[in-house]
């Protein structure tokens, strides 16, 4: 790997730090919870990805690790994510370049109180127009929610399939478990947490009158 190679993949992994740093700051990863991803290669396909177990309010460009299309790892130590078969999926047919995970409260809730729904309607917020290609506080943000497993080679194939059936989503919960979202760039993946972290927390509030 060249030097050159070498530094990029540093910037993308402080980048990812930074994001964890800042979310963790925020209560929405808390202890070891929560994952994020960036594709560092697209061909053959590289995904740098947060290694299980890692304080995300203390994490460094040492708490990743880089693995293949597989999700074996190829370079860093340490094991990856239990859930880089998400991440996987979404940076496959989403062309997704960042995956983020969060785990807050308001997101673990409302996947419990939406679960029967099948997921969550978010609509009439100004903020919705901070996700991509939404232009208007009118927009309809549907956020599905999917049961949470253990076995993530079938709950990827859930994921897969909820993808090509709902291809204008821009996130979704897991039923006790937190948020995922994703973007063009780091930047847009983060923006995105932002964005939808707020709008859950205002509909809980809504809802539960907090």
């Amino acid at each position: 790997m060249s030097f050159e190679n070498q530094n990029q993949i540093a910037g993308v992994a402080e980048l990812l730090a930074e994001c964890g740093r800042n979310f963790y700051q925020r209560g929405w990863v808390l202890g070891t919870s929560g994952n994020f991803s960036a594709v560092i290669e697209r061909d053959p396909l590289r995904l740098l990805i947060t290694a299980s177990g890692n304080d995300k309010g203390r994490l460094t460009t040492d708490h990743f690790v880089e693995v293949d299309i597989a999700g074996k790892v190829v370079a860093g130590n340490g094991k990856p994510s239990d859930e880089t078969k998400l991440h996987l999926t979404l940076v496959n047919q989403r062309g997704a370049a960042s995956v983020l995970h969060t785990h807050s409260v308001w997101s673990t809730l409302l996947s419990n109180a939406h679960a029967r729904e099948g997921g969550l309607n978010i609509a009439g917020w100004e903020m919705l127009k901070g996700l991509a290609g939404v232009k208007t506080h009118q927009h309809n943000e549907w956020l599905p929610i999917l049961d949470n497993s253990q076995e993530m080679s079938e709950l990827a194939n859930q994921l897969s399939a909820l993808l090509n059936e709902q291809p204008n989503i821009h996130g979704f919960l897991l039923r006790g478990h937190g948020l995922y979202t994703w973007g063009a760039s780091i930047q847009e993946a983060k923006r995105h947490i932002e964005i939808l972290e707020f709008l859950l927390e205002v509909t809980g509030r809504t809802r539960f009158g907090n």
